[in-house]
């Protein structure tokens, strides 16, 4: 099966500022702010929502299609979606570009500085779908390109093909017809709960509403778990009790490639969101959203163990 997983390819920057921000501004001069701060290191990390739910089903067995673009310091995450059996030949190189990149610095109290230049994701991917079988085909549209947001919904409708609709962060950048018109081309939308309340506030459809252009709605909810919507009622899924969570970066993407590994297998949506929420299990327990690791035999022991067999 093609599974078309398309969104952003990004690298993350972490940087540690032993000191205090607050130490370095003048209350009175906010409006002349001059800073330069010495960082006690730098470590980086490959993400973006594409190259995240694809690392996702690599885990898993599965062989997803990227369509996203990257910039001319792209060969080191080639290198890396190499050694996990992920194509690169759907990706678009923009070699005038650099890939998007965040460049986050923390402090000792926790506050954050974020910088991030979008890059090669300002360009659509614009892949070829013509070759596709659209009954072996399932896709994900992720945040990322904007007009990638806005066409795939229309190409997979068009052509037939089951498609799920996740806007995560873009959710600023849309107005409410037009995420109204992409959601509705699609059969699932997946979001967390306060990206719910932001399509619901920009659309001006409450869930009965948006229930009646998609057919299913799933939305994570933190240690809460998740919550699934369609016609036949409302499901819960509890999550995975994980002790030694030290990081939720990433964990929605590595949900939503086990949620899409159970739609491809043909297993009923709970169990879908049981699998979503067991690879997030495992996305929480490092740092970092693509160095989390298990075999699929750990993933099915994990799984049977906390949502039986």
């Amino acid at each position: 099966m093609d599974i078309l997983v398309s969104g952003s390819i990004a690298f993350d920057r972490i940087m540690e500022f032993p000191g205090r921000f607050s130490e370095h501004f003048v209350a009175d001069r906010l409006d002349n702010i001059n800073v330069s701060l010495m960082v006690s290191g730098l470590t980086e990390n490959l993400g973006g929502t594409a190259g995240n739910i694809a690392y996702s089903l690599s885990l898993l067995g599965e062989k997803p299609r990227i369509l996203a673009c990257v910039g001319r310091d792209h060969q080191s995450y080639f290198d890396w979606l190499g050694q996990h059996g992920i194509s690169t030949q759907d990706i678009r190189v923009v070699s005038e570009e650099w890939t998007a990149s965040a460049y986050i610095t923390t402090d000792r109290d926790g506050n954050q500085f974020t910088a991030f230049n979008p890059g090669a994701m300002m360009h659509a991917s614009d892949v070829d779908l013509t070759s596709l079988t659209p009954a072996d085909t399932i896709a994900i549209v992720g945040p990322g390109n904007l007009q990638d947001m806005v066409d795939y919904p229309r190409r997979y409708q068009e052509a037939g093909i089951y498609a799920i609709f996740d806007p995560g962060q873009s959710l600023p950048a849309w107005n409410g017809p037009d995420l109204t018109l992409a959601m509705g081309r699609c059969k699932m939308l997946v979001s967390n709960d306060y990206e719910l309340g932001m399509i619901t506030n920009t659309t001006g459809l409450d869930v009965a509403q948006l229930l009646g252009i998609v057919d299913t709605i799933v939305t994570t909810k933190g240690d809460a778990g998740c919550e699934i919507v369609s016609p036949e009622g409302v499901v819960r899924v509890p999550v995975v009790p994980t002790p030694n969570a030290i990081d939720p970066t990433g964990a929605g993407d590595a949900f939503r490639g086990g949620l899409i590994k159970g739609l491809i297998d043909g297993k009923p949506i709970q169990r879908c969101v049981e699998m979503g929420t067991v690879a997030a299990h495992y996305a929480v327990q490092v740092s970092g959203t693509q160095n989390y690791t298990f075999t699929p035999a750990e993933f099915t022991e994990t799984l049977e163990e906390c949502f039986g067999g």
